[in-house]
């Protein structure tokens, strides 16, 4: 888990509970990129991209709740996906 950071001024501080999704997010990219894709079957890559949709998406919400919503870029708003 992350040490506790002294307070940054002008910059959000986040709950232990958005630095753990963060670590989670972190450590399945860390995992995926120490692969050898070539050697990973079709269905494990579709594994991989899922769980990373996963974090991308759970990283944005992280970002949604500490600095307000995203604006709109040129394809419009983010889906939700359940």
């Amino acid at each position: 888990m992350h040490e506790p950071e002294p307070p940054t001024p002008g910059r959000p501080q986040l709950s232990d509970w958005q630095l753990s999704r963060l670590d989670y997010a972190r450590r399945d990219l860390e995992s995926i990129r120490s692969q050898d894709l070539e050697e990973v079957p079709p269905s494990g890559l579709v594994l991989m991209v899922a769980t990373l949709t996963r974090r991308l998406e759970d990283s944005l919400a992280i970002h949604t709740e500490v600095c307000g919503p995203l604006p709109h870029g040129p394809a419009g708003p983010v889906e939700q996906h359940p």
